[in-house]
């Protein structure tokens, strides 16, 4: 992969989520800014896979502001459901991004479908994450971390799907481990060291 240097574009208008890319990414002399910043519009998410949608991102960032661009899409899929949320993961907060709400209705689908057991509340949170070049040039990773949903939620760190997620070989969710603890296993964290990688050895 190309050497990456100078000014990186950040597909998000979360200046938290700019923060976390741009300590990442430190040891590689990268600036991040974020689209935001730039005034960047926001595409519409017509992707059908958390790639497609993450790929969609970067590349219009990329070639609106003529830099390197780094976007990525994430969600909660839930077997006992067909893979629902899956990329409609933020839609179904709403327009007001209420989580509460949207954990509850993951809630309510699974006991419609009688789903009791760990076994048959299987779930998996799945990040995407492109880098793209103006050029067109574009790379993707996906990490993925397994588990299974508890109910009531517990837990008021994280953000999201994260207090009702319980991952495998854990005691705590996602809600109630210490941050650091959480980026060490995430779906998030197993995509950036795969970038991360994949740019120490260009």
């Amino acid at each position: 992969m190309r050497k990456l240097t100078g000014r990186l574009i950040v597909a998000s208008h979360n200046a938290g989520k700019v923060r976390e890319i741009g300590d990442l990414l430190a040891p590689f002399a990268v600036a991040p800014v974020s689209a935001g910043a730039l005034g960047l519009p926001e595409p519409e998410e017509t992707g059908t896979t958390f790639a497609a949608n993450a790929e969609l991102k970067a590349r219009a960032a990329a070639q609106a502001a003529g830099l390197p661009a780094l976007a990525d899409d994430s969600g909660l899929s839930v077997a006992a459901l067909n893979g629902d949320p899956g990329i409609y993961s933020a839609r179904w907060a709403g327009p007001a991004k209420d989580f509460t709400h949207a954990m509850a209705l993951v809630e309510k689908a699974l006991g419609e479908k009688g789903a009791v057991t760990p076994d048959q509340r299987r779930a998996h949170f799945t990040c995407a994450l492109s880098l793209a070049w103006p050029d067109g040039e574009i790379v993707t990773f996906v990490g993925e971390v397994h588990g299974h949903l508890v109910w009531p939620p517990r837990g008021a760190n994280g953000f999201g799907y994260d207090a009702m997620f319980l991952a495998d070989g854990q005691t705590l969710t996602f809600g109630e481990m210490d941050p650091a603890a959480k980026h060490a296993i995430s779906h998030r964290a197993r995509a950036f060291s795969q970038l991360v990688a994949a740019l120490s050895d260009g």
